[in-house]
């Protein structure tokens, strides 16, 4: 055997495990995107960060170093990331979404180092790593639903757990919270694994898992009796009309007025329903956003079959237009439409998407994608989120809002007893973002404590209960109407009244961490 033979032994063998590691983040990040909707797998989000938690330890039991965790937590963003968002590409090719996807993992890959740092110190009390861990993770969703141009809130953990038994979480410190507790879950589960591996002060080690993971179990069995009030006796009839669109894409508007024509004539056969009593009375009607992209406040024909349809079905419609503005911009605006007497209170959406309702830095990325031109010219509007009809006060957060806290939490601390989402999924053809975007809806019921309505233009509309629970839906691509009683409430949940501290506190509870375990490394 020559000298060599050694090194190149130990090279292979560094090799493999690197291959090894790479496989496993890999298959963490799968494990994250399988949990989402449509898929009813919310349990693999926590085994997915804690086999993201495992792969940055080395057979000697040492997390690996900030570099290389930051290189594996980019695989596992890369391998969340992609299958969650290929509808961003779906009608305008694939750079913006494996752009927009490279970015997220950006955040992964600095959870992944910061992860590698505090568990490689062993300055904390072991009981506490999982803890800075998953509070690591909550400032990470954080930052990326922050920066850059405002964020992008898309696959936070807590999204794709409207069916799991964390849900109720969301009604104690809202999304944030319950995107931790499934952190904690996964980093908990992690440490419990290295304690039956090493053997090594093993009852402690187990003891930490055990401890972690109770101590979700308990969060959620407290809630009930932290802050659930009973709700209001009071309901409303509210129907959710799904007038469908001619074709998908983002050029479904090139033909507007069918758009506008579908939802008249489907509000149309609503009425003729409640005239033979097939259907109840509706007390509201919510149209999705972009059902009249004609706008109703300047052109007289859409005007006059808007009031034709809330004439007919006898109630206030919310109709999802858009507005334009003097100065050639232009508003996506929900407005409150009451029969002969026209529009009248409306709601601007505030928070609109970039690279698609605007194009920040637009000469630049025309220079990419010829699909840059057709970006719009929106402008964002204010307002607290609240119109009224029918007596109600009703909170509206269209489409990309609902995955924004703040849009919700700002209806209901106006006064909003029932939450609505406007949306138009036919700009993303047949994909998984319209069921990621109703399971934002369920979660956002949970947390506010309120119904909720959602209409889609081409699906998928539903009515969701306070509880998270979907009453009523759709298909997709098909005409529809649904017509539901639902509650109204005027309770605040914990959540509500905290707004963004708990997100607030844990982002600096996982800064305190790395401070600490930064002066610590350096003073040793």
């Amino acid at each position: 055997m020559t000298a060599d033979a050694p090194a190149a032994t130990s090279r292979r063998s560094g090799a493999l495990e690197v291959l090894a590691r790479s496989l496993c983040a890999v298959v963490a990040g799968l494990l994250l995107f399988a949990s989402f909707p449509p898929r009813p797998l919310w349990f693999l989000a926590p085994l997915g960060i804690a086999l993201f938690v495992l792969t940055l330890t080395t057979r000697r039991r040492t997390p690996l170093r900030a570099r290389a965790g930051f290189g594996y937590g980019y695989l596992t963003g890369l391998a969340f990331f992609l299958p969650l968002l290929p509808w961003i590409g779906e009608f305008v090719g694939a750079l913006p979404w494996l752009a927009l996807s490279a970015a997220e993992a950006v955040f992964v890959g600095a959870f992944g180092a910061g992860t590698a740092v505090i568990l490689r110190s062993r300055v904390l009390p072991r009981w506490l790593d999982p803890v800075a861990v998953a509070a690591l993770w909550s400032l990470t969703e954080w930052l990326r639903s922050s920066v850059p141009f405002g964020g992008f809130p898309w696959g936070r953990l807590a999204f794709g757990q409207p069916d799991g038994w964390l849900l109720p979480l969301a009604a104690l410190g809202g999304a944030p919270l319950l995107s931790f507790g499934v952190a904690l879950t996964g980093t908990g589960l992690a440490a419990l694994a290295l304690a039956v591996a090493t053997r090594e002060r093993v009852r402690a080690l187990t003891g930490v898992g055990v401890v972690t993971v109770a101590a979700s179990l308990l969060a959620v069995a407290a809630t009930p009796f932290v802050d659930r009030a009973e709700p209001d006796a009071d309901t409303l009839t509210v129907a959710a009309i799904q007038g469908s669109v001619p074709r998908l894409g983002l050029d479904f508007n090139a033909q507007r007025k069918a758009v506008l024509d579908n939802h008249v004539g489907r509000t149309l056969e609503l009425a003729d329903d409640v005239r033979s009593g097939r259907a109840p009375q509706p007390d509201v009607v919510v149209w999705p956003e972009n059902a009249s992209d004609i706008d109703p406040l300047r052109n007289r024909d859409a005007y006059t079959d808007i009031t034709r349809a809330s004439v007919a079905i006898d109630a206030p419609i919310l109709v999802g237009s858009v507005v334009s503005n003097p100065d050639g911009t232009s508003t996506n605006t929900v407005i409150v439409w009451n029969g002969e007497d026209g529009p009248g209170e409306r709601h601007d959406k505030k928070i609109i998407q970039p690279f698609g309702e605007y194009l920040p830095y637009r000469e630049f990325f025309s220079m990419f994608s010829e699909y840059a031109d057709r970006a719009g010219n929106f402008v964002p509007g204010d307002g607290d989120g609240v119109v009224h009809a029918a007596e109600t006060a009703i909170g509206v957060a269209t489409c990309y809002e609902v995955a924004f806290d703040r849009a919700f939490r700002q209806s209901v601390d106006a006064g909003a007893q029932l939450l609505t989402v406007p949306t138009n999924n036919a700009t993303f053809g047949d994909t998984e973002m319209t069921y990621q975007q109703l399971g934002m809806s369920r979660v956002r019921a949970v947390e506010h404590d309120r119904s909720v309505v959602v209409a889609a233009t081409s699906g998928v509309s539903a009515v969701i209960s306070p509880d998270g629970a979907i009453v009523e839906q759709t298909d997709l691509f098909v005409p529809a109407a649904l017509v539901h009683e639902v509650s109204l409430s005027e309770t605040t949940t914990l959540a509500n009244r905290l707004g963004p501290a708990p997100e607030y506190v844990l982002a600096a509870g996982a800064l305190v961490a790395l401070v600490f375990v930064a002066v610590r490394r350096r003073r040793s």
